[in-house]
């Protein structure tokens, strides 16, 4: 018997689960944020619960690694562990060359800090997250609070000059005042609908002062395993060149999994 998961949920975990199969025991490993992120940690933490799974964790925002405590597994620091075996997150877009969009949870810099350290970086996602062109999920930038509406004016100038669809900006609210991230920074959306040159837009947004970073992850993904609602993950390696096709079943057992609210 299986539990009653919606088909978006049950994509996003049977990929979590799934991703877990990297997990060998003695890793470090980068533990993502965002929905599908936390049904990965959810994973882990059972295999950390019945397996006896000894792991150290570096999260990638202060939600994940208070459930990762609330789950058992050890949680250390990137300055602690230096470098990680591997790093499991999601991702707002990927297109074939397996380039994403991050950040629309407000984690993307902690994301790319602790992708970028690490040996391997697998990408976990429902079906609906490939796109042909990455922009119609919005780009963030993470932005030092001073002088952000200049800030935002030098971006929206700069499009211009970009292979993008639109140049629209705006501030990241939290209600009625600015979303600030776990470094204490804004963040600007871009709506640009779609990116005809990741690679460039990324380099030249990086150059503009006040932007910490972008949520343009170029040649960090590794592999990427994608959920469908059915129960089916096809894993695409793209170092290895491979694709496979499989099942994941979803037993009544798995009832640990199903208080998630992210």
């Amino acid at each position: 018997m299986t539990f009653d998961l919606s088909p978006i949920d049950r994509a996003k975990f049977v990929a979590a689960r799934r991703s877990c199969n990297f997990v060998e025991n003695g890793m470090r490993i980068g533990l993502g944020s965002g929905s599908t992120a936390a049904w990965m940690v959810r994973c882990l933490g059972e295999r950390v619960r019945t397996e006896g799974l000894d792991i150290i964790g570096v999260p990638t925002s202060s939600r994940t690694a208070d459930l990762a405590r609330q789950l058992g597994i050890r949680v250390a620091s990137l300055d602690e562990v230096k470098w990680l075996d591997i790093t499991i997150d999601g991702a707002d877009e990927f297109d074939e060359n397996l380039n994403l969009i991050k950040g629309g949870g407000g984690a993307s810099l902690q994301e790319k800090i602790v992708a970028t350290a690490s040996d391997r970086m697998v990408v976990i996602a429902d079906v609906a997250k490939e796109v042909k062109a990455l922009g119609a999920f919005p780009l963030p930038l993470e932005t030092v609070p001073f002088g952000w509406q200049t800030t935002k004016a030098l971006v929206e100038e700069t499009l211009v000059n970009m292979d993008v669809l639109g140049r629209e900006a705006t501030l990241r609210m939290n209600d009625d005042v600015p979303f600030v991230t776990d470094e204490g920074n804004y963040i600007l959306d871009l709506h640009l609908k779609r990116i005809g040159n990741p690679r460039q837009l990324s380099l030249v947004l990086n150059q503009i002062p006040g932007i910490v970073e972008n949520g343009l992850f170029i040649d960090i993904c590794d592999a990427v395993v994608i959920g469908h609602g059915d129960g089916t993950v096809e894993v695409r390696d793209f170092n290895a060149g491979t694709v496979t096709e499989e099942q994941i079943d979803i037993l009544e057992s798995d009832n640990i999994f199903a208080d998630g609210d992210d």
